[in-house]
């Protein structure tokens, strides 16, 4: 019995399901513990995956060939990058924005932001080459067809009569969001989102399906319930509040997950989200 169904974000390409569903259990457990609620067994969740759908195809070298700064692609790779640089660099004092100018110059934009990057709590200890990869995978979410009609076609598959709630996490968010938009049949949703890109203008927001217009995004029809929760300093939430684009019946809420501002599992083991997952179940 499915009653809630969990869609991951960017970077789990060499995960799956099972792996996704016992890894964030613990965590949503914790946070429904912590708001004072009964927690969940097993059988009640599972994970609409879609990571294997950015998995590169087998070749002979060892590992991923790896990504540099020449490989990023110019329009969504590349505006994403900065803009999660900006948004590092306001929230972090240690990470230096684009005006700073460093001792070491170099003429390529993208690797100065991925060199500051590398110094946010976020990206602190990823390659260049997985920084890439996660803004190749929104960049080919949006510009593949079939990338895009798979991954709504994997949580469709997950949701079953006795679905209550969906907890989505950063690209999942907008994973959830078209998916529950092109099945307006369903009912009686609680969606939960957290790390959201939703809102994000120019990068995000303006490529949805359904598009928006004036300004104002559609309401997706089975949803009853959106509670969307943001860690202030997460550079992937550019936009923390969704509301002023998604309309008035959602709430907004902030959380501290510390120095892994945009991590799942913090957002998962915050009281607020246990709240708001406890208040969908009963």
């Amino acid at each position: 019995m499915t009653r809630v169904v969990l869609v991951h974000g960017i970077a789990q390409q060499l995960k799956g399901p099972e792996t996704i569903a016992e890894a964030w259990l613990p965590s949503l457990n914790d946070g429904l513990a912590l708001s004072g609620a009964r927690t969940l067994p097993r059988d009640d969740v599972s994970a609409a995956f879609y990571g294997d759908l950015f998995r590169r195809p087998g070749h002979r070298g060892l590992g991923e060939p790896p990504l540099d700064a020449s490989d990023v692609e110019l329009g969504l790779e590349h505006e994403l990058l900065l803009s999660w640089w900006e948004a590092a660099a306001d929230a972090e004092s240690r990470v230096p924005g684009p005006n700073t100018t460093g001792r070491l110059r170099t003429p390529l934009i993208v690797q100065r932001a991925l060199n500051a990057l590398s110094h946010s709590t976020f990206f602190a200890g990823l390659a260049e080459g997985t920084m890439i990869g996660s803004a190749r995978q929104v960049r080919r979410y949006f510009t593949e067809p079939d990338v895009r009609g798979a991954a709504g076609q994997r949580l469709a598959r997950a949701v079953t009569g006795e679905t209550t709630v969906i907890v989505a996490h950063s690209l999942g968010s907008i994973v959830a969001y078209e998916t529950l938009c092109a099945h307006p049949q369903w009912q009686d949703l609680t969606l939960i989102t957290l790390g959201s890109p939703l809102a994000v203008r120019g990068l995000i927001f303006d490529r949805l399906r359904p598009t928006p217009h004036g300004g104002m995004a559609r309401w997706p029809v089975p949803v009853k319930r959106w509670i969307n929760i943001a860690d202030h300093g997460d550079a992937v939430a550019l936009m923390k509040e969704l509301a002023p684009s998604f309309g008035t019946r959602i709430q907004d809420q902030t959380v501290n997950n510390g120095a892994r501002a945009h991590d799942v599992r913090p957002y998962l083991t915050a009281r607020e989200t246990g709240l708001a997952l406890a208040g969908a179940l009963n």
